[in-house]
């Protein structure tokens, strides 16, 4: 047997899907790149381009990669979200933050099923620890953010908080890669609530948003990307 032929993934079908990803991969970070910097430069039209393309793109990447199909569905959830956030009404937004919410419940199914690493970082100490921080932290955003949200969006946005809250917590269970973008999903969503709430915002506020909900759909999607690899037959 020849060492190119023992090297799992090299021939047939695995290893084309392999070569298309990375092509795949390359037009997710260059349309990532091309909306952060449209953002940045206040060109309109070229971040309504880039941010319907960044999710499919992701998740094409994704199930290149053989990724578990919850989480290339919780990506395309997500691609839902991010068309409907770009109307500006309030019933695109609603819509769109129940496209993510559905997505979140599909990471959370993923998370819970235990195939991570780290299995009982939801019943460990430093499991239950972190889980007390972020209960923590969601308590008080929502206390100080509640009188300066419309009335209308009040119980929609504190049922998202509480899914998306759980989810960036059972991340952890996919690794580092994964908690960190659990956590920078937060953060971006907090970003737009304080928006949402007409509180002091820093420059170029869709910017950081964006920077930030990149960075953590990328980071959970190698986190679980890499679960799924130590599970596959032969790794």
């Amino acid at each position: 047997m020849t060492a190119t032929a023992a090297r799992p993934g090299s021939t047939g079908a695995g290893g084309r899907a392999e070569r298309f990803a990375r092509p795949v991969l390359l037009a997710f970070l260059l349309v990532a790149a091309a909306d952060l910097a449209g953002l940045l430069a206040g060109a309109e039209t070229v971040h309504l381009i880039a941010k319907p393309l960044l999710m499919p793109l992701l998740a094409g990447y994704a199930a290149l990669r053989g990724a578990p199909r919850l989480l290339v569905a919780a990506l395309l959830f997500g691609w839902g979200g991010d068309v409907f956030l770009l109307a500006d009404n309030d019933l695109a937004f609603l819509v769109g933050m129940g496209s993510f919410a559905v997505g979140h419940v599909g990471y959370l199914t993923l998370f819970g099923r235990g195939e991570g690493r780290n299995r009982g970082v939801g019943r460990s100490l430093s499991g239950l620890a972190t889980g007390a921080g972020y209960a923590l932290v969601l308590v008080v955003f929502l206390v100080l953010i509640w009188p300066d949200l419309p009335a209308d969006l009040r119980i929609p946005l504190t049922g998202y908080s509480l899914l998306l809250t759980a989810m960036a917590w059972r991340a952890g269970v996919f690794g580092p890669y994964a908690a960190v973008g659990g956590a920078l999903f937060l953060l971006s969503d907090a970003l737009i609530a304080t928006g949402i709430a007409e509180w002091p915002q820093a420059p170029a506020p869709d910017f950081w948003v964006m920077l930030t909900y990149i960075a953590a759909q990328a980071l959970l999607t190698l986190g679980a990307l890499g679960v799924s690899a130590q599970h596959k037959p032969g790794a």
